[in-house]
């Protein structure tokens, strides 16, 4: 009884192809590999597919970056595919260790630990992050890392708190709560278009204690003052606030994904389901489904303003129903 093994995720299906040319020789030491375009181009996969067949290669020490040459195959491709990696003692040289003498210089080596990793899971996703492939990136041993961060989750709360400290909100912010609300909401959508892996990283119900992840609340909930509205509302309206912005990122974070392990762009995606949606529309089953704009649904930007403006409508009502306000005060505390 055979059976047929499946090729795996197409980003491995790319790197293993360009693997098999360099272990061949095919392509030697100091000759140019494909750019993330051109593979892109050369295997009709999305950018995203590109990036992250080429963070394999990286990975595998099998390529490097060269000023003025783009990227390359690697000096010592050839032997770190047959060799097992070198073990240093403490006479070996290394790159330096992510520990210092000094509080300063510890500061910026865990800056650069949070750099490198954020990079890693704007890159590839949040799945690729390990302390192994770090410890690769940053040129030292895995253990070194612990002396910055106790273990995983402790990376993901730093990740996620420096990722939040890239915005910097106004002390009193524009006139009104509507126009507050609306600066907050739209700088985190900025931000987690940035960095897609943040809606992973935040609970409502297990949250972190980062500072800056805290301000952002302490700056909505100070927003919603004035109001007439119990602390328990404001922390509420803030939650909300914030659920808008991560379930819009979830999304396209979730289309980026698929891009990756599928391959297939979302342009392309819908023309293999045209003929299906033609069929179904072209029925009479769903007469107002075929009257929507084609890419209303996936149109995530208009989507997200759309879910605010309506959201604050009704939080508009809220606060101007004088009369409902009090029941509500009361079934809050």
């Amino acid at each position: 009884m055979s059976s047929t093994q499946r090729p795996g995720p197409p980003y491995r299906v790319i790197a293993a192809e360009i693997r098999a040319r360099i272990e061949r020789g095919d392509l030697r030491p100091g000759d140019r590999v494909p750019s993330i375009r051109q593979i892109a181009q050369r295997w009709g996969v999305a950018l995203a597919t590109a990036t992250r067949a080429a963070a394999v290669l990286r990975e595998e020490g099998l390529v490097e970056p060269r000023v003025g040459a783009g990227t390359v195959v690697s000096s010592s491709a050839h032997s770190s595919h047959k060799q097992p990696a070198r073990q240093t003692t403490p006479n070996t040289p290394t790159a330096p260790e992510l520990h210092g003498p000094g509080p300063a210089e510890q500061s910026a080596k865990r800056t650069r630990l949070l750099q490198t990793a954020i990079m890693i899971a704007d890159t590839e996703g949040l799945d690729a992050v390990s302390m192994r492939r770090l410890a690769a990136h940053l040129g030292v041993g895995p253990m070194s890392l612990y002396r910055n961060v106790a273990n995983k989750e402790e990376l993901l709360m730093q990740m996620a708190d420096s990722a939040f400290g890239e915005i910097v909100l106004p002390r009193e912010g524009p006139e009104g709560w509507r126009a507050k609300l609306e600066l907050i909401a739209r700088e985190e959508w900025k931000l987690v278009r940035r960095h897609l892996w943040l809606p992973r990283a935040v609970s409502f119900t297990r949250p972190f204690f980062a500072p800056n992840m805290m301000a952002h609340t302490e700056w909505t909930l100070r927003a919603l003052g004035g109001l007439g509205l119990s602390m328990t509302t404001r922390m509420r309206e803030a939650l909300t606030i914030h659920s808008l912005v991560l379930t819009a990122a979830a999304s396209m974070a979730e289309e980026v994904d698929a891009e990756q392990s599928t391959g297939i762009t979302l342009d392309r995606w819908r023309e293999m389901q045209r003929e299906q949606a033609r069929e179904l529309l072209d029925s009479a089953k769903f007469p107002l489904l075929a009257a929507v704009p084609e890419g209303t649904a996936e149109d995530l930007n208009r989507l997200f303003e759309y879910g605010l403006a309506r959201h604050l409508d009704g939080f508009a009502a809220l606060i101007a129903d004088s009369s409902n306000r009090e029941p509500w005060r009361r079934a809050d505390n």
